[in-house]
């Protein structure tokens, strides 16, 4: 062989091996995006030759199932359309997947049961995918869904010692057989940014006692008009309440007294505490990441948080809830889940356990402590300043008859002149936490909100 042959020789040898390796690169480290890839009709077709796997409520309701279309193939079906649409998603050809149909897909479609899956093929046997047993309760979803009808909001309700997800209802929701004709699939409870207007006083109050600074019955001012940052800060109505126990200053929803706090303890206490509740990252859900946004001070041009640390965060405001701070509903449900816990947040859980073809239990997580956000001591005297704003405070209308509720009211101004607010409502009974957003409405918290998280309560506590 002369030298130019071998030249070429290789050349095309070096090429051929370089192809390989490019393509082997693909088939290792992209088969998953490939996969998953809407686009991609080859997988999509092939995927519906095999019977998903059911997805049912806590209590085996089927909220997703499959029914065959023709020959072999087989298309997705939600009996209860609309109402558990956001956090159960949908699985279309054309459009791909969201929300737990899209996080539990490998379950769903038996991918896992490599064995069986394998055996199926060469058969020509259906393969068929395992089913998920969900934490959602379909009475509670049902009425918080209907509560919410005629607004734009979300209710979501965690179970204080397992962090289950309970109720994780929005408005307007769609139509999981038909998304192509969604005017929107925005999950407000997961993806919705709010001000959290005075529920965040639970956090400041959560820091401040925490630190040792602070007990439920120390004297504060709570004198209308004072400069904070600079900038003079009124309380609600402009009313003037003087000396004042903490207690009552949270009762009352008093903004110069948390916001001076929040001052006093200072931006890296304040940091410190959000960091423990899960500000600043995503939850960790069983629910896609990007269906999910995490909570904290936010440049929304950007779209990134800033650290506390940053001079742009007022720090005062921040720690009564306005100002840049931004929080999903899923994040003010975990502050009263992890305060009514005992100060220990756990991580939250849609899906309850996996279940085979042959009915048997392949997972079942055990619930999970995320951190130790506070002591068991403040917990406790938090939870009692809580109850005081339900029995006396702005929060009586969610009040229920024999049983103890805490919680928070918040009212976010968003348009002042044509008092355009956000209204929320955080809290707990003994077992179940809740948090109730209601945007850009007139009124307040306590009126609007609080009433929705007292029948929702009342239904899971049933």
């Amino acid at each position: 062989m002369n030298a130019p042959i071998l030249r070429l020789y290789v050349v095309f040898l070096v090429l051929f091996a370089v192809l390989i390796g490019f393509t082997s690169r693909w088939a290792v480290f992209g088969s998953e995006r490939l996969r998953e890839n809407p686009k991609n009709a080859r997988v999509r077709i092939e995927e519906q030759r095999i019977k998903r796997g059911v997805i049912r409520a806590a209590n085996r309701e089927v909220l997703a199932g499959s029914t065959r279309l023709s020959g072999d193939r087989y298309g997705r079906r939600y009996p209860t359309g609309s109402l558990f649409a956001l956090p159960v998603g949908y699985d279309n050809v054309r459009f791909g997947r969201a929300g737990i149909e899209k996080y539990y897909n490998d379950a769903l479609v038996g991918r896992k049961q490599e064995l069986t899956s394998l055996i199926d093929s060469l058969t020509k046997d259906t393969q068929i995918g395992d089913d998920l047993q969900t934490t959602l309760v379909p009475r509670a979803q049902e009425l918080a869904y209907d509560l919410l009808q005629g607004h734009q909001g979300a209710v979501v309700a965690l179970g204080i010692k397992d962090g289950s997800v309970k109720v994780m209802a929005g408005t307007p929701s769609f139509d999981p057989d038909h998304p192509e004709d969604a005017k929107s699939v925005l999950n407000r409870a997961t993806q919705g940014l709010y001000p959290p207007g005075s529920t965040m006083k639970t956090v400041t109050a959560t820091a401040a006692i925490d630190s040792g600074r602070y007990e439920p019955d120390s004297r504060v001012n709570g004198k209308n008009g004072k400069v904070i940052s600079g900038t003079p800060l009124n309380n609600f109505g402009q009313r003037d309440y003087g000396d004042i126990t903490l207690t009552e200053a949270l009762t009352n929803s008093v903004n110069t007294v948390w916001a001076e706090v929040g001052v006093k303890l200072g931006r890296n206490r304040m940091q410190e505490y959000m960091d423990r509740f899960g500000f600043g990252s995503k939850p960790p859900l069983d629910y896609p990441e990007e269906q999910m946004q995490s909570s904290g001070p936010r440049d929304t041009v950007k779209n990134e948080l800033i650290p506390m640390s940053s001079g742009r965060v007022d720090v005062g405001r921040t720690a009564i809830g306005q100002g840049l701070l931004l929080v999903t509903p899923l994040q003010m449900a975990t502050v009263a889940q992890t305060i009514a816990n005992g100060g220990v947040r756990m991580e939250p859980r849609l899906v309850a356990k996996v279940v085979d073809p042959d009915g048997r239990t392949v997972d079942e997580p055990m619930p999970k402590e995320a951190t130790r956000v506070m002591s068991e001591d403040t917990a406790a005297k938090v939870g009692t300043m809580m109850k005081s704003v339900v029995r006396e405070g702005s929060g009586t209308a969610a009040a229920l008859q024999g049983v103890e509720v805490a919680g928070k009211t918040g009212t976010a101004e968003i348009n002042i002149a044509q008092r355009i607010n956000d209204l929320w409502f955080i809290g707990f009974t003994e077992d179940v936490a809740v948090a109730v957003i209601i945007e850009r409405e007139q009124g307040q918290g306590g009126t609007v909100a609080a009433p929705i998280a007292k029948q929702v309560l009342q239904a899971l506590g049933q």
